[in-house]
């Protein structure tokens, strides 16, 4: 779709810092992360709801989590990972997207930091020095 923000972003489209992708999805780093790590997983394909993928698509974004989520405990040692998406009226990309974000406030604010009222720190590091980092981890884990 020509005017999707998501397909853009997740074909390369607009200036991004891509962490892995294959055939079904990309991995980007949030533009504006909660945490360094925090990483967008986004299907190729125009889809706006997770009921739209289709086998492989749903493996792809499942297996491309799992090695986020890994590669985030390993370089920045959270004190966890939250993984969610929003649908309807709440994806305000209109395409599926899927977070991974690194968490270290207190639990208790959960709720708080996905309604914009948690006090979160700045990110530790650039989002060009969190793309190096992760890319590099990844590529040698896929290795």
């Amino acid at each position: 779709m020509k005017n999707c923000l998501g397909c853009r972003l997740a074909n390369d489209e607009e200036n991004v810092y891509i962490i892995y992708e294959n055939e079904h999805v990309t991995c980007l780093l949030d533009h504006d992360p909660h945490h360094a790590g925090h990483t967008l997983i986004l299907p190729k394909k125009h889809k706006e709801e997770v009921t739209e993928l289709d086998e492989e698509e749903s493996l792809s974004v499942m297996r491309a989590s799992q090695l986020v989520a890994r590669t985030i405990h390993a370089l920045f040692e959270p004190n966890g990972v939250t993984i969610c998406q929003n649908g309807g009226i709440y994806n305000e990309m209109t395409h599926y997207h899927m977070h991974v974000i690194p968490r270290n406030e207190e639990s208790d604010q959960f709720g708080a930091m996905f309604y914009g009222h948690a006090q979160v720190d700045e990110p530790s590091e650039s989002l060009e020095e969190t793309h190096e980092k992760m890319k590099t981890y990844i590529t040698r884990l896929l290795e």
